[in-house]
């Protein structure tokens, strides 16, 4: 069995009575470009944020690459790389001065900061405007910045939490290209996001979340195959798309009969 780069066992948060999270056991083969999906308020990004370290679970344990998070943090987020929910730049700098911040706050040296940072710069199509601040920036531009600061330092595991949100055509199919390339020299990348296709195209593996708790997991070849046993063949023995798959474990698939009285 390969290793582990993500594993968790009983991993559960709650906000006072409600409980958010409850008892994931998530295991991410190191190598594997991860999917973890979920309608709206599933709790993919509390589960994110648990694993980054953001958020303290409230019962459970995670390990990244072997390393116990709660016991050895610095040790886990010298390791991985992170674009949360939020992005949390510092918007009174410029791209190249956060690089240079995020990097040297990594460890790395001075000059193969500026240069990593400067390369960054240039594959985002962000150097062309070298004193433009980052509260200056469009969503786009913020959302490629947060993707460079979180692989400045060559993470071997990296989050994304919708990382394509707001990234037109063009960037987005840099950044998938780059993502790919850091999969074939063995990071591991753990995605969530709302555009299916984009996770269909990207992931082999995927895990769905529903009010907190671990649904699915398997290649999408596997959960495929689920679904297909609990439904009625295809009548055009077309494979089910993974919206379709996505839709009929989370209860996503029921007709619509309410119009709203405006446009109907």
């Amino acid at each position: 069995m390969q290793d582990a780069a993500i594993l968790t066992r009983g991993l559960t948060r709650s906000f006072g009575s409600f409980v958010a999270v409850q008892e994931v056991n998530l295991r991410v083969t190191s190598g594997q470009f991860f999917g973890f999906l979920g309608p709206n308020g599933a709790g993919k990004s509390t589960t994110i944020k648990m694993l980054t370290g953001l958020l303290a679970p409230t019962a459970g344990q995670i390990e990244i690459l072997g390393v116990d998070l709660a016991t050895n943090p610095v040790a886990v987020k010298r390791q991985i790389g992170v674009v949360p929910e939020g992005m949390a730049l510092f918007g009174r700098l410029t791209g190249a001065e956060y690089l240079n911040f995020v990097g040297r706050m990594y460890g790395l040296d001075r000059d193969l900061t500026a240069k990593r940072a400067a390369e960054l710069l240039e594959f985002m199509e962000l150097a062309s405007e070298p004193k433009k601040l980052i509260t200056d920036y469009s969503h786009g531009m913020q959302k490629k910045l947060a993707l460079a600061a979180a692989v400045i330092h060559g993470p071997k595991v990296l989050f994304l939490d919708e990382p394509f949100e707001g990234v037109d055509a063009v960037a987005s199919n840099t950044l998938k290209a780059m993502l790919q390339r850091m999969i074939t020299r063995g990071a591991t990348i753990f995605l969530t996001s709302h555009v299916l296709e984009i996770v269909e195209r990207l992931c082999t593996h995927i895990a769905i979340i529903h009010q907190g708790q671990l649904v699915a997991e398997g290649s999408i070849d596997e959960l495929r195959a689920g679904v297909e046993a609990q439904i009625a063949a295809n009548a055009t023995g077309e494979k089910l798309t993974l919206e379709q798959i996505f839709l009929q474990i989370v209860g996503g698939t029921r007709a619509v009969e309410q119009e709203l009285s405006w446009l109907s």
